[in-house]
C-alpha cells in the first residue's frame, strides 16, 4: 500500500514537471517527461514493484546462505564436477575417441567394414554424352573436389 502511494506521488510530481515544461512551449520534451513520469504508477499497478522487492529479498537470502551454509558450497562443487566431466567428454570426442560404437558394416553380418569410410574409393562417374567434348579434364577436377567435400 505504501509502495503504491509512493509511486503515485512520484508520477504526480513528474506530470507536474511535464505540464510546466509544456507551458514553456517545449512540447516534445514535455511529452518525454510525461512518459517517464507515468512509469512508477504503471509498474505499481502491474505488480512489478512488489515482484522486484521479492526478487531482491530472495537474492539477499540466497547470498546469506551462500556464505553461511556448506551445502551450498558443495552444490557449486557438484556443478563444477559436472561441467568438467562434460568438457572432458567433448574433448575426447573432438580428438577422435569413440563411444564404443563401430561404423556400420559393409556387408550385413560382417564384424567391421573392409575399408574405413574415409579410404573407400568414390565410384567413377561419366559425364552425360560420353563423346569427348574437351571437358574431360574438368570432370576429373570436379570428381577430386567432390571427394574432398569442396
Amino acid at each position: 500500500m505504501l509502495t503504491t502511494a509512493l509511486c503515485a506521488v512520484l508520477s504526480a510530481a513528474g506530470l507536474a514537471i511535464a505540464v510546466q515544461t509544456a507551458y514553456r512551449r517545449r512540447y516534445l520534451r514535455a511529452t518525454r517527461i510525461a512518459a517517464v513520469a507515468l512509469l512508477p504508477v504503471g509498474l505499481a499497478m502491474a505488480g512489478l514493484v512488489t515482484l522486484g522487492r521479492k526478487i531482491g529479498t530472495a537474492s539477499a537470502d540466497w547470498a546469506a546462505d551462500l556464505i553461511f551454509k556448506p551445502t551450498v558450497w558443495l552444490g557449486f562443487g557438484v556443478i563444477g564436477v559436472s561441467a568438467l566431466l562434460y568438457g572432458a567428454t567433448r574433448l575426447i570426442a573432438a580428438r577422435g575417441g569413440t563411444d564404443g560404437e563401430q561404423p556400420p558394416a559393409a556387408v550385413p553380418g560382417a564384424s567391421s567394414p573392409a575399408l574405413p569410410v574415409s579410404s573407400r574409393p568414390a565410384p567413377k562417374r561419366r559425364a552425360a554424352g560420353s563423346g569427348d567434348s574437351g571437358l574431360s579434364d574438368f570432370a576429373d577436377v570436379e570428381e577430386i573436389l567432390k571427394r574432398r567435400g569442396i
